[in-house]
């Protein structure tokens, strides 16, 4: 790759780090602050919806890239069509994101059939230019690939990677790490424009990080949480590397699971003590981050666990599941 390209890393990192606290500030003017569920007294003092900033950052890093390509290298052409497909999608995920938050989580935000509808439309632009390879496990699948695998797939990845979620860090940080692995894998595949897509989320990831990590002066929102999954979705699908994007995205699944154990209605959410001690909720394990609170009692032998060391747990679950699949899939 031209060192040239690597301005867009950047353009993305700074974007998003320069514009956040104006964001910060701007968000609490207007009221739109949330709880920090996992604080005592759960104080209502958190700038929401911080994604919209990630996005931006996300974006403009990318239409850079596109213009560098363009106006200096002189090439454009099907990977220019790959990526505006991937950017509809992950603008339609944020736009569902944003409304989901506008709502109001507490409220019930977006039912879960209005998600499901919504998310499936987001699919349409990698649908319409049959992004992908339609074979899987060596059985042509045709038409079945864009109508039925690709909206799957976006749905499965963007409503799955929201519920792994509610603690400072916790999904800016596992997002950094699912994408900096997709990002050596279509590296290592060839697909490094896909790369350079990976890295202008994962930059604007880490500047969103400085700000959303514990004790968080943001907040994600959904529209962070869809973008980063549909994001991932799209570089699955189009660098097809399915097999292997599914493998890191086991947290994910075995999240969802825990989550339909609770019908969809149990909170990740800790029961937080007068010290900021964080206590199981529930007497059954709904949720990976519950399971992070069991275990840490059990490794501190009853002592305090605090909302940072569930979430290096569970970072840390995530970069095992990563090697593991570097080891599987590419050694």
């Amino acid at each position: 790759m031209e060192p040239l390209l690597l301005i867009i890393i950047f353009v993305s990192f700074f974007c998003t780090f320069l514009t956040m606290p104006f964001w910060i500030k701007k968000a609490k003017q207007i009221k739109l602050i949330w709880k920090d569920m996992n604080k005592p007294g759960q104080p209502k003092n958190v700038a929401g919806s911080g994604g919209l900033i990630v996005v931006f950052g996300f974006i403009l890093g990318v239409l850079l890239y596109i213009a560098i390509k363009t106006f200096y290298f002189k090439s454009n052409g099907e990977i220019n069509s790959y990526i505006f497909a991937i950017l509809s999608v992950v603008l339609l995920a944020s736009i569902i994101g944003i409304v989901d938050d506008l709502f109001g989580w507490q409220k019930g935000g977006l039912s879960v059939r209005s998600r499901i509808i919504l998310m499936l439309f987001a699919a349409i632009p990698l649908m319409v230019i049959n992004a992908g390879e339609s074979s899987m496990m060596g059985i042509e699948l045709g038409l079945l690939y864009p109508l039925i695998a690709i909206p799957i797939g976006v749905l499965g990845a963007t409503t799955t990677f929201n519920f792994l979620a509610g603690y400072n860090g916790l999904e800016a940080g596992n997002g950094i790490l699912v994408l900096s692995a997709l990002t050596i894998v279509t590296f290592i595949t060839g697909d490094k424009w896909l790369s350079l897509v990976c890295m202008c989320m994962v930059a604007s990831l880490l500047a969103f990080y400085i700000f959303n990590r514990y004790p968080a002066k943001v907040f994600p929102g959904d529209i962070m949480t869809y973008a980063v999954g549909a994001l991932i979705a799209c570089i699955a699908i189009v660098g097809n590397i399915e097999k292997i994007a599914i493998f890191f995205f086991i947290p994910y699944i075995l999240e969802t699971i825990l989550k339909l154990r609770g019908k969809l209605k149990k909170h990740s959410f800790a029961k937080v003590n007068k010290d900021g001690g964080l206590d199981m909720p529930y007497k059954k394990i709904y949720g990976l981050e519950h399971l992070a609170i069991y275990l840490l009692k059990k490794i501190k032998l009853g002592k305090k666990v605090y909302e940072k060391e569930v979430v290096y747990l569970l970072h840390g679950f995530q970069i095992l599941i990563i090697i593991l699949g570097f080891t599987i899939f590419l050694i």
